[in-house]
């Protein structure tokens, strides 16, 4: 599976491993880590949930965008899910390409269509409170800690 969504650490190598190939001269990784200071508030842990088989189908399809997009790439994407500490990995991104620039290119396009379209959502836990941020790009609250049906049709 070179697409999921997982609630145990990522190893970071079997995501890279899979896009290993004999014509690829480069492979690009992105590790998203959860930083402690965001917005100027120190964050003690995040709550990462999702809706699972969705946002697989949703990693599959920024898959296919990128394979269309720059020929001979391959692509491989973990996210975690359930509670992250401070500068515990969230996701990672590995891209494969024939050449360097591609690589770079593409595994960028992913991380940004991640936050885009795949239904994955965090409660953010401060000293002196928490909230759910609603959709990555924080622009859709989520109050109830979910997305509503219509969020996710956008």
């Amino acid at each position: 599976m070179n697409f999921q969504i997982s609630k145990e650490p990522i190893d970071i190598q079997s995501v890279i491993d899979k896009v290993v190939q004999r014509n690829a001269g480069a492979i690009t990784t992105f590790i998203g880590t959860v930083r402690e200071l965001t917005k100027g508030k120190k964050t003690l842990f995040l709550i990462y949930d999702a809706y699972e088989a969705m946002a697989v189908k949703k990693l599959e399809q920024i898959g296919r965008e990128i394979e269309e997009r720059w020929e001979g790439a391959q692509v491989a994407i973990t996210h975690r899910v359930g509670r992250l500490d401070i500068t515990d990995i969230a996701v990672v991104i590995a891209v494969s390409t024939p050449h360097r620039a591609d690589a770079y290119d593409a595994n960028r396009y992913a991380i940004e269509r991640i936050k885009e379209i795949v239904p994955i959502w965090k409660k953010e836990h401060w000293e002196d409170g928490e909230e759910w941020m609603g959709n990555q790009l924080e622009t859709v609250a989520y109050p109830s800690g979910k997305p509503e049906e219509s969020d996710l049709n956008e």
